[in-house]
């Protein structure tokens, strides 16, 4: 009864809190020089689709059996699918507060809020370190800073605990082809599609590169 007792009162403080991050930047969005970059400047990552479905409770054995599914999928539509539902797990929490703060990211993020959402990931992470998905969006908005540093580190995070996660796999190469580092570039990207071999762009990616590295075939 204690423990419950302090878990709804931490999910209130911390919900406070994101009201309190997030109202003041909304009237002040329009004069922040400290925003995402406008879509057409921004660098496309594989993330999660707008609508995902239902998961099931039984998360590991789930995704092994997703991730098989990903591999021997025999066109695009049955892989999105299945790319679909993955997402859907890596986006599932069993808490409320970080659902509700990662809700709130969210928000701030399509209102070009980069600090309110990168202080709401830091209040879920805080709260939730187990929870990839977390560490995963708040790497995509270092990286959409440039701040390749603090990406990086966090990519780290999300491949320590699903070195599965094409995502970041993708963002690590891209990360790399930014910096100059080309052999490690391919490297990733060539984990990131023997994970998921329908990534977009990425077929493309490894080509290019693998010309670049390896040489053209004789």
């Amino acid at each position: 009864m204690v423990l419950r007792f302090l878990d709804t009162l931490n999910c209130r403080i911390l919900v406070l809190a994101a009201v309190m991050i997030a109202a003041p930047a909304a009237a002040f969005a329009q004069n922040d020089p400290r925003v995402i970059p406008p879509p057409k400047a921004q660098k496309k990552l594989p993330e999660a689709p707008s609508k995902l479905p239902k998961v099931g409770a039984d998360r590991t054995r789930g995704l092994d059996f997703l991730f098989g599914a990903l591999k021997a999928a025999p066109d695009e539509a049955s892989a999105k699918h299945v790319e679909a539902r993955i997402w859907a797990l890596w986006m599932h929490t069993p808490s409320d507060t970080a659902a509700l703060l990662m809700l709130r990211a969210k928000a701030a993020i399509e209102a070009q809020q980069v600090d309110v959402a990168l202080k709401l990931l830091d209040a879920v992470i805080k709260l939730r370190p187990d929870y990839i998905e977390a560490w995963n969006r708040r790497a995509t908005l270092y990286y959409l800073k440039n701040d390749y540093t603090h990406s990086l580190d966090d990519i780290r995070q999300v491949l320590i605990r699903e070195p599965r996660h094409f995502g970041a796999l993708a963002g690590l190469g891209m990360i790399m082809q930014d910096i100059g580092d080309e052999k490690r570039a391919l490297e990733a990207f060539r984990k990131a599609l023997a994970v998921n071999p329908h990534l977009e762009k990425v077929p493309e990616l490894v080509k290019s590169l693998t010309e670049k590295v390896e040489g053209r075939d004789i």
